[in-house]
This record gives C-alpha cells, structure tokens and sequence, in this order.
C-alpha cells in the first residue's frame, strides 16, 4: 500500500474510533446489528445443514443488512470479502471469469457453481447478473460435487433473495455516481392470509463508461441494463411452494483493452502502447428468463424436495478480435440457449445418530450458436496470404479476389453450431452423529453426454499468378461446406469424505477434515472452427495441413483430488467468530485457456497434464466495543504446473496464470447512535481490499503485483430511510485486471479508478 493509502487508512480509522466513547453511553436496540456473524441458514436452503459453521466446510455468509449497506446487487461487487476467492471485472459480462484456490478458467465451463433461490444457473454468463433485494450470498469453498455435481468442484455460490413471508412493505432505491452512472429499482413485498406472500420488483442502471477508445475518442464501456422479478410462496401446513419468475436484460460496450507491444520487434507498435485503439465496435448484449419452482413435503420421517426450473437466455457478442486500428478480422457470435433442470431431494428428518440426505439430478440443454468470423483486408494479407505465400510449393504468387480485384477485401468463415447436452445423477450423503463427533460419507453417480452438430462454411475466390509472366493468371472458386457431428459422454464417481469433533458441547468451536473429488466437464472449442476452415482453405491452395477436427477442438474433464483441515470457533457471547482452513489439491487435466499461434483466430481449451496447489485461509468477525465491529479475511494460494508442455516448452514449476497467491479484506465499521426524532444513527465504514500476486502467462515473465485498494462509507439511517456516501479505489491505485495475448501483440485491461456516489433508500412498511 502506497504512502497515500495508509494516510486515508490512518485518517478513517481515527474517525471511527472517535464514536467509540460516545457509543458506550448511548446503547442502542439497533446498534448491535452492526455485527454481520450469523450462523443459522433459514429452511431456504434445501440441501446444506440448518447451521454452515457446524458443517465441515469452509464457508463465508454475507448477510442482508451488510448487503444493503454496501448497496450490493451483483455477486461480483462482494466477491473481494471471501478469502482465495478471485472474479475479475473485465471485458463484459459474458467474461465471468472466477478463480478460487488456484483453479478457474476464463472460458466455457466455471469451477464454481451459482444458485439464486436454490436454482442453479446454467450458464456462466449469466453469473454477472444484477439481483434486487438480496437476503443472504453463502459461498462454499472446496469442492461440492456430491450434492451440487458438474462444475462445483472448486465451489458453490448460493444467493437467496428476500421473502414475501418474512417481510412486508415497499423498498426504494436510487443511486447516482461517477461517470454519470445511475440507478433506480422498486420492490413490493405482500403477505395475504398468513398463508401466501408474492412479491414483484424491477430495476433499472446505466452508466456512460470509464475507459475510451482512442480511435474515435468514444466511451467503450457505456452499459444499460435492466431486471424484473416476481416471487410466489405457499405455506400450509407440511405443504411449501416457492415460485421465482425473473427476467433481465443489458446492452453494453465493453472490452477495453489496452496495447502494450509485442515481444516480437517487427511487431511492436510503440505509437499504440498505452492505448485502447480499435476500429470496429466491440458490444455485447443479453436477453435472459428463467422460472424456479421449488417443492417441498414434510413426510412424518422424510422430507421430499422438488426443484423444476427452466432458463432462456440469447446473448450476441461482437468484438474487434485483433484490438488494433486495422481491419484484421472480427467475431459475431450470437447464442440461444434453452435449459431445463430437474433435483428430486429426499431428507431425513430424525435428530438422530443416523441422518441422510438422498436425490436424483437431470438436465437437458439445447443451444444454438452463429460464430462467423469476417477478415478485413490487413487480415487477409498479413494473416493468411503472407502464410500461404512464404510456404507454398507453387511457382508464383497467391492474391485474393478475381483478376480484376472484385472480392479481395473481405473474407467470411461461417460457423454455426448446434448443441444438445444432458445428464443425469444420483447421490447419497449419510451423517453419523457419535456425540461430539460427526462423520460424513457421499457419493455421487454422474453421467454426462453432449452431441455438437456444427456447419462451416465459406464461399470465395483466389488468383494465381504464375512466377512466368508468360502464363495467365489463374482464378479459383473456393466454396466449402464442412459439417459433421461430435459426440462425448462422461462418465463420473465422486466420493467425500469428512469428519469432525465438537470442541465445546454448545458446538461454537469444532474442528473438521474431509477429503473429495472435485469434477469440471469437458466439451469442445467452439471459436476454433475459424482456424478448422483455415486450415482447409490452405490445403486447397496447395499448403498441405493436417485437419482433426475432433483432436484440434475437443477438450477433457478436469478432475481434482482435495484434502481440507478447518475449524470453526466463535465465544459464547457471539462477539468474535473466525473460520480458518489448510488445503492441499491435485489436479489432473486442469483445463486453461490459450492462443494457439500468432496466426490464430481463436482462443481454445487446453488440458494441463497435472497440477497442484495449496494454501490457507482465515476470516473474523469481531465485536471490538458496543457498537464497533472489525472484520477480514485473507486467503494465500501456492498454485503450480506438475506437468504441462505446451509449444515444446516445459511449464512444469511455474505458478498457473490469473490465480492471485493473496487475498486481503479488512473492514472496521462504527455506528454512532443518536438522540433525535429524524436520524437514528450514521454508521462510518471503511475497508481494504487487495489481491496479488497474478501471474498472467505460463512462462510467469509478466505479472500484477500485489495491489491494495481503499474504500469507505458514511451512511444515515433513520426509521424507514437511509442515506449512503461512498466511494471506491479512494487512493485511485493503478492495478490491472486481465491480461492476454494475440497474433503475437499483447493486451490488458486496467482496474476501475477512484469511484464515488451517493445512494438513497426508503422503506415504506
């Protein structure tokens, strides 16, 4: 942390102390709800235990009233609060990248799985999602697999929102701040006859960008977004029905990334470092609808659980994929996505030695995708023409278009893709409780299968002109249409194993140790087909390449093997709460996400031969006065290659990219209570965050160090309102969030700056 940041630090702790006196003599009913440890988990959650700090888990809640105080409405805005857990903010929101103990991808499946309401979402992209009304965020850590299956293998995410049954009124909301970004949002929460409780809310948020591009001197990041909810419950009796209907869209610019050369000298642009410079619009926009319902039956010995969603999303992407201010190529992909879920959970409801938890999984997913690719005249030269030329055994020249030129400033590859994926599961988790002792053993049957119909296609023309200028040049009609079906099934066992003891018989102190298999899908490289019609458009000009569809674009599972030492620990008066936790994981075909060559037009999945990783994390609350609470947390990841060559280089040794070794959270908040008709306390906030450091390529030659951001708060609240004054990166710290490389140029994509803004709520019971 630079000089400027410990003296803001040193500043705002000094004004949160000041409240100290004044709050002892002035107790006040509200002022101990500054304290954010809570344990218990309400009967929402249909599969974990009523109590996650008596589980042998690592687990961090983020509870209502802190959300609300830090104006939350999207998981990633708290992401920075859970030790070892790493979600950049780049590119747009379809690029919800998340990094937790080492592991992550930036593409296709996550690691960490997200439920809203007990629904699980479908896709990553739609991680990135702003939600009203937030009750509670559980983040689990380590991996989930045998209750959650695919794609939890470093974790899950669950966000409940607040309940028609457990409050009633109308909440507003509106924000305005920097870079005149603003937003307004409306909830009605009722409650008829004790028995039912519907609720409808809708927000609105725009802002007009922090980054431009200096080709045309525009905001690039410019975003409008959108979302409507309504939420049905049922309560009769051993009878519950919960039905969440959402919809939600976004249109925003995005992809701001910088040049900063190329190691490659005939390269390297120096009048471009430092510049976001694109010629052509980068844009992405998102249209999404889902419906959760979600059952439940309480049998005189069992409950029985049913859990039927649905969930539409369309989203079109469209980037400048060279980043540069020529015309080398661009990518249009637009995705229609149908998914239907279905979880059948059987529970136990014995306080017992003995408890159970039994279920049955499937999905069926349907998706269509356009991803054609369209060379602009500096890609068809430098890209392909100059490659075919400098290899080709014919004797003379290649140049696009016909003899009089027509047709040699454009190049289209189409791609279109059809997708059916589906899979079924059956797990098991038994619970044998020996007094302070606790024993867990589960299992999980998971088949998974994906069929992928794709169609490539291009129609164009090429001359050849002969080295003899006696001979004519010749024109060639190129017109391929390629199409076949992939297929994949995958099938998985994944054990876990954990147990615990009790420390203190009210069970505050515990520890815990579990061993599990963790699992990631594989599938296939969709934005690879570019480089498959390439490849077949050289063999016809005589550049003879080897094409294996299958090979080139199919990717393996991920599977790791976890092994977690933890406890949980907390006083009898509830005023200090930690959770601490050692882990060691290997992985086996780790999958990361890379550019083939310089010459590619596509990123792709790859598999690590074998990896390891690592580390620690710790988190506490504590209640340091009356109405003074410090809390944080920090992670630290050891994460390493084992085995990986790629390009005739050895990895092995080398940490894996854009895994942060650090994770750092610190908050002290102070609420000053007060003696008046009108306000009824200010709550002084402050907090660090920071991550570091990042590794952003396997040669680990380039990297982000550790960097440490300054954010604070000051908040009145009476009765029914509530006033916020904050800002974010207060030293306005320059760090970097995202790197890559491509066509041998390389990119990256600065951290937010110094933010602030003001927020207004009002509850109307």
């Amino acid at each position: 942390m630079n000089i400027r940041a410990r003296k803001y630090l040193l500043l705002w702790l000094l004004v949160a102390f000041s409240g100290v006196a004044y709050a002892f003599g002035n107790e006040n009913e509200h002022t101990l709800d500054t304290l954010i440890a809570v344990d218990k988990v309400q009967i929402t959650a249909i599969k974990q235990g009523s109590e996650l700090r008596r589980e042998a888990v690592s687990a961090s809640i983020l509870t209502g009233r802190t959300l609300t105080m830090r104006g939350v409405s999207a998981v990633k805005d708290v992401m920075t609060d859970i030790p070892n857990l790493f979600m950049p903010d780049y590119g747009s929101r379809t690029t919800s990248s998340i990094y937790v103990r080492g592991m992550g991808t930036r593409i296709d499946q996550p690691v960490v799985g997200m439920t809203v309401d007990n629904v699980p979402l479908a896709d990553k992209n739609l991680y990135d999602t702003e939600l009203q009304d937030i009750e509670r965020i559980e983040f689990l850590r380590g991996p989930q697999a045998t209750l959650y299956g695919r794609n939890t293998m470093a974790g899950v995410i669950n966000v409940y929102t607040l309940s028609p049954l457990t409050y009633q009124g109308v909440r507003l909301r509106a924000d305005y701040g920097s870079r005149n970004s603003f937003r307004v949002s409306a909830s009605s929460y009722n409650r008829f006859k004790e028995k039912f409780g519907f609720s409808v809310s809708a927000q609105y948020a725009r802002h007009d960008g922090y980054w431009r591009n200096s080709y045309d001197n525009s905001l690039c990041d410019k975003e409008n977004s959108g979302n409507f909810r309504t939420k049905f419950q049922y309560r009769s009796g051993a009878l519950s029905i919960d039905n969440t209907l959402a919809f939600s869209i976004v249109e925003q610019g995005g992809y701001p990334y910088e040049y900063i050369g190329s190691p490659n000298p005939a390269k390297h642009r120096e009048e471009l470092v430092g510049k976001i410079c694109y010629n052509e619009p980068c844009t992405y926009g998102r249209v999404a609808a889902s419906d959760g319902l979600s059952v439940r039956y309480d049998f005189e010995k069992f409950t029985l659980a049913s859990v039927t969603s649905y969930q539409y999303m369309n989203d079109k992407m469209h980037i400048d994929n060279d980043f540069l201010p020529e015309y080398y190529f661009t990518l249009e992909q637009r995705k229609q996505q149908h998914h239907v879920a279905e979880d059948f959970i059987l529970r136990s409801k014995s306080e017992g030695k003995y408890r159970w938890l039994a279920g049955v999984y499937g999905f069926f997913e349907s998706e269509n995708m356009q991803a054609p690719v369209a060379f602009g005249p500096t890609g068809i030269e430098k890209m392909i023409l100059d490659n075919i030329n400098a290899y080709t055994p014919y004797d003379g020249i290649y140049r696009w278009g016909d003899a009089d030129g027509n047709g040699a400033d454009e190049l289209l590859l189409d791609s279109r893709f059809t997708t059916h994926n589906s899979g079924i599961a059956a797990y098991h988790r038994s619970d044998l409780h020996l007094g302070r002792w606790h024993l867990s053993l589960g299992l999980r049957l998971d088949y998974e299968r994906i069929k992928m119909l794709y169609n490539t296609s291009t129609q164009t023309h090429y001359t050849a002109i002969p080295s003899d200028p006696t001979k004519q040049p010749t024109t060639v009609a190129v017109d391929i249409n390629d199409s076949d079906l992939l297929a994949r099934g995958f099938f998985e066992f994944l054990p876990s194993f954990s147990a615990s003891v009790n420390l203190d018989s009210a069970g505050r102190n515990m520890l815990y140790l579990s061993a599990s298999k963790g699992y990631k899908a594989g599938g296939f490289n969709t934005q690879m087909f570019s480089e498959v019609l390439q490849r077949r458009l050289k063999k016809q000009m005589g550049l003879s390449q080897e094409i294996d569809v299958d090979k080139l674009c199919a990717y393996d599972p991920e599977h790791s093997y976890n092994l977690e030492l933890g406890g949980h620990f907390g006083t009898k008066n509830g005023v200090f709460t930690a959770d601490a936790s050692v882990f060691y994981i290997e992985c086996v075909n780790q999958q990361l996400t890379i550019f083939p060559d310089e010459n590619s037009t596509g990123r792709m999945m790859t598999n690590a031969g074998r990896t390891r990783s690592f580390g620690a994390e710790i988190s506490a609350t504590a209640r340091l006065a009356k109405t003074l609470v410090l809390s944080g947390s920090y992670g630290y990841t050891n994460a390493k290659f084992k085995k990986f060559v790629s390009g005739g280089v050895n990895y092995a040794g080398n940490f894996i990219p854009y895994a942060p070794k650090n994770s750092l959270s610190l908050r002290l908040q102070q609420t000053v209570p007060f003696r008046s008709n009108w306000i009824d306390r200010m709550v002084l906030g402050v907090g660090v965050t920071g991550a570091g450091r990042i590794y952003w390529n396997e040669a680990n030659d380039l990297s982000q160090p550790f960097y440490a951001l300054l954010e604070a708060s000051v908040r009145f609240e009476g009765e029914k309102w509530a006033v916020d004054f904050w800002c974010k990166n207060a030293t306005n710290t320059k760090y970097d969030v995202f790197y890559f490389e491509s066509m041998g140029n390389r990119f990256l994509q600065r951290g937010r700056p110094l933010t602030g803004g003001l927020r207004v709520m009002i509850n109307i019971l």
